[in-house]
């Protein structure tokens, strides 16, 4: 039975392009929605061009977070798996009780080193000689869910930071399709 995915992301979208391209091939898992806190972000002209529907949720038009995130599980379509992919939120209690261990979060560092948003950038500043990229179930902490699966990224001398990001984000590209097509196998999901 082929996997029902919904993708949340709050920018470029090459993680939602390459999930989509990936179960494009594999068949195993489709993505049903796209959800992003930024109408005119890049990644909801991606998911519209590729005939994804979009929901485009703006906290600021609610009272409070979980007043939001209400809104958006009944607009959700049934789905089996929320996968946060450069989504640059904090997902909260409600979202969490109505998708127990069912939502997992890409993360450009190795966890528990470096949590929060900026992760590649504090990995970098702190001179590690390897960081690299996780994903992990998420939970009410930053960063601080069970991890699934976790893959390096060696820094070198003649490593910058423009590099180590686009380095980071090949890694990324390979490690969340597999990581989601590896839980599907194992019937985790």
């Amino acid at each position: 039975m082929t996997k029902r995915l919904v993708v949340f992301a709050s920018g470029t979208g090459t993680n939602f392009e390459a999930l989509a391209d990936h179960f494009d091939r594999s068949q195993t898992a489709r993505i049903v929605a796209l959800v992003s806190d930024h109408e005119r972000a890049p990644v909801v002209a991606k998911a519209q061009a590729r005939g994804v529907p979009v929901i485009t949720l703006d906290y600021r038009r609610y009272a409070t977070k979980q007043a939001a995130e209400a809104a958006l599980i009944q607009q959700l379509p049934p789905c089996d798996l929320l996968v946060l992919a450069g989504f640059m939120r904090i997902i909260g209690e409600t979202l969490l009780a109505a998708f127990p261990n069912r939502i997992i979060n890409l993360h450009p560092a190795l966890l528990p080193s470096f949590p929060g948003r900026t992760g590649i950038e504090d990995a970098f500043n702190y001179g590690v000689k390897v960081t690299g990229v996780t994903v992990h179930f998420v939970d009410a902490g930053i960063d601080s869910g069970q991890i699934i699966a976790q893959a390096p990224v060696l820094i070198g001398k003649a490593t910058t930071l423009e590099t180590l990001e686009t380095a980071i984000h090949d890694v990324e590209h390979h490690l969340l399709p597999q990581t989601i097509e590896d839980l599907i196998k194992e019937e985790k999901i």
